[in-house]
């Protein structure tokens, strides 16, 4: 585990090992219950400056074909124009626009995420998992975070209204990333 100390030697510029990485999110379904998905497919390149983490920077594209809820038919609607809308707006994407370090291994990323030609600013909490040389000599970072948005705000509106009152998918949706990331050479 690297200490706050040791961030200097972490600066360079660093690309997302998507293959070690998860992007994924959580919403609530039909009251009761939550549904897990993920993307599968992403990009993302990171600046880290070890000596001022707040001339850091991130961005991250995601693509929105690669949802994957593990259920075909509910992946085919989420892809569809009741949700994500993808033949029209393919991709999502991060672009930080201030980092903040708000402990000795947590971060706050700030940046603009655009779903559906919508941008709007969220803040994402992230913690530091580590640094490590792999077995392959790549050098390797691990960070870990979550944030909860309103699918609202970027133009999700599709619902359907439950006998029993409530509604069948939340408006509040929880975006997680675990994050792995090698230094380029």
């Amino acid at each position: 585990m690297t200490s706050a100390t040791t961030y200097p030697q972490l600066t360079g510029e660093y690309t997302l090992d998507a293959a070690h990485s998860r992007i994924g999110f959580v919403a609530r379904h039909a009251m009761v219950t939550k549904v897990r998905g993920s993307f599968n497919e992403f990009t993302g390149a990171a600046t880290i400056d070890g000596d001022a983490p707040e001339k850091s920077s991130v961005q991250v594209t995601i693509q929105a074909h690669s949802i994957d809820t593990r259920n075909a038919d509910r992946d085919g609607h989420l892809k569809s124009n009741d949700f994500l809308s993808m033949d029209e707006y393919p991709q999502i994407t991060f672009t930080s626009t201030e980092i903040k370090q708000t402990g000795e291994t947590s971060f706050d990323v700030t940046g603009d995420l655009t779903i559906k030609d919508v941008t709007r600013s969220v803040s994402i909490p992230f913690e530091f998992e580590g640094s490590a040389k792999d077995p392959f000599g790549n050098d390797r970072i691990g960070f870990e975070g979550s944030t909860t948005v309103s699918r609202k705000d970027y133009g999700i509106t599709w619902n359907a209204a439950l006998e029993t009152g409530g509604v069948l998918v939340s408006d509040k949706v929880t975006l997680e990333f675990e994050i792995s990331a090698i230094k380029n050479a």
